[in-house]
């Protein structure tokens, strides 16, 4: 699956953490322009099995989406070994461990949206909301919506804030 950070309805890493949710087994290979280390390294950390720059030429888009295929992981060649620090690290581990549906809760925390709100959007109770807003609390090590927001917007470089900010 060759998937763009910044393809409508997806805002980003959230959208590769709900793909990766849904699909677990399928490889996932990010096509982007953003491709600075940061956001390479974020992608991996978060599940893709790839990430091929807009910029590439086509043979290295082809190689890149055959050794996907073949099951092998596609890092660009200037980004081999380039380590994150272990505090994002931790956080991208945490953030994998969101179900698809809390991930869509967080999405929509980041919209500024009430329990009430997320629950009619998602055709659940604002109870079912709650349950989920405790799991991401709990998951993100966080005590409040806004920090699960803020943890998450560390990583989506400024794309996840939504109508919070710090």
């Amino acid at each position: 699956m060759l998937f763009d950070l910044k393809m409508p309805g997806a805002r980003g890493f959230s959208g590769l953490m709900y793909l990766r949710g849904q699909y677990p087994a399928a490889p996932i290979c990010i096509i982007s322009a953003m491709d600075d280390p940061a956001t390479v390294r974020n992608a991996i950390g978060l599940g893709a099995s790839g990430f091929i720059s807009k910029s590439a030429s086509l043979e290295t888009i082809s190689e890149a989406i055959r050794t996907v295929l073949r099951g092998e992981h596609w890092i660009p060649d200037d980004l081999i070994g380039a380590e994150s620090d272990r505090e994002t690290a931790e956080l991208l581990e945490r953030l994998r461990s969101l179900t698809p549906q809390q991930v869509r809760v967080l999405m929509m925390l980041g919209e500024g949206l009430l329990n009430k709100q997320i629950a009619y959007e998602l055709g659940v109770s604002e109870a079912t909301v709650k349950a989920h807003v405790s799991a991401i609390l709990q998951k993100l090590g966080v005590e409040n919506r806004t920090k699960a927001v803020l943890a998450a917007g560390r990583i989506e470089a400024g794309e996840w804030r939504g109508a919070i900010e710090e």
